[in-house]
């Protein structure tokens, strides 16, 4: 079973009416090296068209061969602690709390990949109306995290999303779709998007 974030002195957090609003403006927090937070919204924005979602050949190849087991916020905070075992991360304790507590009421969502019982990678975000906002993914064995995606757009079309944000646009990205558009651009369609009322799970 997934262990919670660990404490701090105060458990502060980041208050979850506070991260929404954000979100809903457009914005989201990372933690910085000198231990402030920082907010961002970048422009360009990086999104992958969930309709138009590319699967390149070999991954196609690996879906075949279903080595994983997909499992859906079973894991919830060791998903994090994957995202954030990394030399350089900007997912703090806080950062944790803060979205193991968005977790518990509903709006952020693990996507896990399992291998004989084994974690062995997947993603998290957040989801509110019929906008999915991914935050980090990992990977432990290859193609782990690409499934994940995989499984993860094939969720959000099956029940109805109209955006996945990305925030920024990786060469990794962009093999699946990955591209940028205008900050402008995207909060038109992020106000489209928050009209829906999609499940995520």
């Amino acid at each position: 079973m997934s262990q919670p974030p660990p404490p701090s002195s105060h458990d502060a957090i980041i208050a979850p009416d506070l991260l929404l609003e954000a979100y809903a403006g457009g914005m989201f927090p990372m933690a910085m090296e000198n231990g402030e937070m920082g907010w961002f919204s970048p422009d360009p924005r990086g999104i992958i068209p969930i309709q138009e979602f590319h699967i390149p050949h070999g991954l196609k190849k690996v879906l075949r061969k279903n080595p994983f087991a997909v499992r859906i916020n079973t894991a919830f905070s060791d998903i994090m602690r994957g995202c954030a075992d990394r030399e350089s991360t900007w997912i703090s304790d806080m950062i944790h709390r803060s979205y193991y507590k968005l977790h518990e009421l509903g709006f952020a969502h693990s996507v896990e990949i399992w291998q004989n019982e084994h974690l062995v990678g997947g993603l998290y975000g957040v989801s509110m109306g019929g906008v999915f906002f991914g935050e980090s993914m990992f990977s432990r064995v290859p193609n782990a995290s690409k499934v994940a995606l995989t499984h993860l757009v094939q969720r959000l079309e099956e029940r109805g999303y109209i955006l996945l944000d990305t925030q920024w646009v990786t060469e990794h990205l962009t093999q699946f779709g990955a591209h940028e558009i205008p900050r402008q651009t995207y909060l038109l369609r992020l106000r489209k998007a928050l009209k829906l009322k999609c499940h995520f799970a």
